[in-house]
């Protein structure tokens, strides 16, 4: 018996095939549609696979043979041969069985492998639509963070009033105050008094009265006990000596010198040097019996200049000890010692700090160490006290002088200079 197996198309295509091949007298075992092996079969239509018999030439005349001498063989023979045929078609459609179930398994493994496949690309593909959306979502929080952040920061604009900047809105008489280091506040009450000035005066005018309003000099007598106090590094110990050169030396008075100083290394030496070369009484006080003492030891001086420690406006422990000496020397004659070169904000600390001390009028010193005079207006009009001197160097005892209220307003201007 002949079996093959034909892959084709269609059935018509079989047939033809079949006929050709085995002849017309060919069976048609079985038929059954399958894909082409590998990954391509995936994605092609599906083959018709189609399994045909047919009895040899051999079978056939041995089948003839047999029919010829029939009678003369007995009935087992023709069953032993039909058997035997019967027993090849058996065996041929149970190859095709195993076939058909051998190439289910096959398919099987394959549509796994193709769902796998799927699932991994499908996978894939997920894990990847799940990485853009989470870039596009961290995109966008990082945009709306930073215009967040934008929204937060203060605005870098000039303050603007009519469409220009305040800074270029400023007037003449506010550039000259401002030039000349006087505080804003300051400037700001300034304007307002010349804003309320209704007479016919020119601005520049109206401000110097104003200035000269503001600034209260006063000449004090200097007689007496004289204390100086104020913060280290003002220059309190050279304001001393000056008006003991101007007393003792331009006055002629008799003039005794004080020291409390004794914290600072070489103050003692330095106000003693002074008294040696003016020849002035000169005593150190270390407590409070010290000061009894050398009050009492220069009685008989016109004029007794107490010079004290420096102390800072903050602790007010020291300041409250530096009390009890200026009210053991029992005096109203005191003096804040203040330097044109402390910052505003620093000047209005110390004058507030040292109120408790009960100054009744204000040296300021180093205004040969500066180029602009608007720090004497912010000091007096912070402590609301007048000025009696200023100092203006080094030497002694030239260089200290009491400044009337004009020459104070034209320095503050920039009109004229000191030195």
């Amino acid at each position: 018996m002949i079996i093959k197996r034909y892959i084709v198309n269609t059935m018509n295509e079989a047939m033809t095939r079949i006929r050709y091949e085995l002849g017309r007298d060919a069976v048609i075992i079985s038929q059954r549609k399958i894909r082409k092996p590998g990954i391509k079969g995936f994605f092609s239509a599906k083959s018709i696979e189609v399994t045909a018999a047919v009895e040899n030439e051999v079978n056939e005349k041995k089948q003839n043979t047999v029919n010829d001498n029939i009678d003369s063989r007995n009935s087992n023979e023709l069953n032993n041969i039909e058997l035997n045929s019967i027993e090849a078609i058996k065996k041929v459609v149970q190859q095709e069985n195993e076939n058909i179930n051998h190439s289910r398994v096959v398919q099987k493994q394959n549509s796994s492998v193709h769902k796998v496949s799927k699932q991994s690309d499908n996978n894939s593909e997920n894990l990847m639509s799940e990485m853009m959306e989470m870039k596009t979502m961290i995109s966008e929080l990082s945009l709306e963070r930073k215009l967040s952040f934008e929204r937060e920061l203060p605005k870098k604009r000039e303050p603007v009033i009519a469409g220009k900047p305040i800074e270029n809105q400023k007037s003449d008489i506010e550039k000259i105050l401002f030039d000349n280091d006087v505080d804003s506040e300051n400037i700001k009450n300034i304007m307002m008094k010349i804003k309320n000035d209704k007479t016919e005066k020119t601005d520049l005018e109206k401000l110097k009265i104003i200035l000269k309003e503001m600034i209260h000099v006063t000449k004090p007598k200097l007689e007496g006990r004289i204390v100086l106090v104020g913060p280290t590094g003002v220059g309190k110990t050279t304001t001393i000596a000056k008006l003991a050169g101007r007393l003792a030396l331009a006055e002629g008075k008799k003039v005794g010198l004080i020291t409390v100083d004794t914290y600072r290394i070489g103050a003692v030496e330095q106000l003693k040097t002074y008294a040696d070369i003016m020849n002035l009484p000169f005593k150190v006080v270390y407590n409070m019996n010290d000061m009894d003492k050398a009050i009492e030891s220069m009685s008989e001086c016109e004029v007794v200049l107490i010079d004290t420690t420096g102390r800072s406006s903050k602790n007010k422990m020291q300041i409250a000890e530096l009390r009890t000496f200026v009210e053991k020397a029992d005096t109203k004659d005191i003096h804040l010692v203040l330097s044109s070169t402390t910052k505003n904000r620093d000047m209005k600390y110390i004058i507030e700090g040292y109120r408790i001390l009960n100054y009744n009028s204000i040296i300021v010193t180093k205004l040969d160490e500066t180029a602009t005079y608007g720090s004497i207006l912010n000091i007096l009009e912070t402590a609301k006290i007048p000025l009696s001197f200023v100092s203006i160097g080094q030497n002694v005892p030239d260089d200290i002088k009491e400044l009337s209220a004009d020459s104070i307003v034209k320095l503050i201007l920039g009109e004229d200079t000191i030195c």
